[in-house]
């Protein structure tokens, strides 16, 4: 699974890194670093409302709450997809065939069992700086706060690579920038080949560091989360 992430590097950093192209009107630039961001709270996503139409960045609820939801809670349960079967669950299908997104982070946590407690790991690019997770959003009109409908989203994972295993079983899909396009295309729905793109990240892209287990408590959101040990 992946239920905390971070995401340091400004905006327009990650923005030229990952999406060249996108308005510079749509890069939500007052973000300040995140390091320890986790489910419920708003992310930022980079999608495409429509085919043909340029790639936005947008801020969602992370935890999917599907456009059918009566209570905002089921996104608690819905913080990740599973690649292999994310096709065959109705909540799902839908925003994999058109509402795809791309989630920047530069990092995110798993934890081991230790005899003191959980010790968490962070994994990160062996070069640093940001990468691409695969995601998928939704709207839902009916739970609509001030007027305003509810845009949530979820992280799609898949098994472990060698690097990471011996901390979790499962990892996001990193995408190759090469499958950007196709991902964020509404107008690309041919699933078989959608879910060949939810492969495990090469075991050569990413590290893995124990770091302080100050990140454990969710509200904790400063520079300490990410300190070594």
């Amino acid at each position: 699974m992946c239920g905390r992430f971070t995401l340091r590097a400004p905006a327009a950093d990650w923005c030229q890194l990952l999406l060249p192209e996108m308005i510079p009107e749509a890069i939500p630039v007052h973000d300040p670093p995140r390091y320890n961001i986790a489910p419920t709270q708003p992310i930022v996503c980079l999608l495409r409302e429509a085919a043909g139409q340029p790639p936005t960045a947008v801020k969602a609820r992370w935890g999917l709450v599907p456009p059918w939801a009566k209570d905002l809670a089921i996104g608690n349960r819905m913080i990740n997809a599973r690649g292999e079967t994310v096709d065959a669950k109705a909540s799902f299908k839908k925003p994999l065939a058109a509402r795809r997104c791309l989630i920047p982070a530069d990092g995110y946590y798993e934890w081991t069992k230790t005899e003191t407690g959980k010790q968490p790991h962070l994994i990160e690019l062996i070069k640093g700086g940001p990468f691409a997770m695969a995601g998928l959003w939704e709207i839902n009109r009916s739970l609509a706060e001030d007027g305003q409908p509810i845009r949530s989203c979820t992280i799609i994972t898949t098994q472990a690579n060698q690097t990471t295993a011996h901390v979790h079983d499962r990892m996001p899909v990193i995408l190759n920038p090469t499958d950007f396009q196709r991902w964020l295309d509404p107008g690309f729905r041919d699933l078989p080949k959608l879910k060949q793109l939810l492969q495990p990240a090469s075991e050569s892209l990413l590290k893995t560091t124990l770091v302080s287990r100050h990140v454990n408590n969710s509200r904790h959101e400063d520079p300490a989360c990410v300190d070594p040990i």
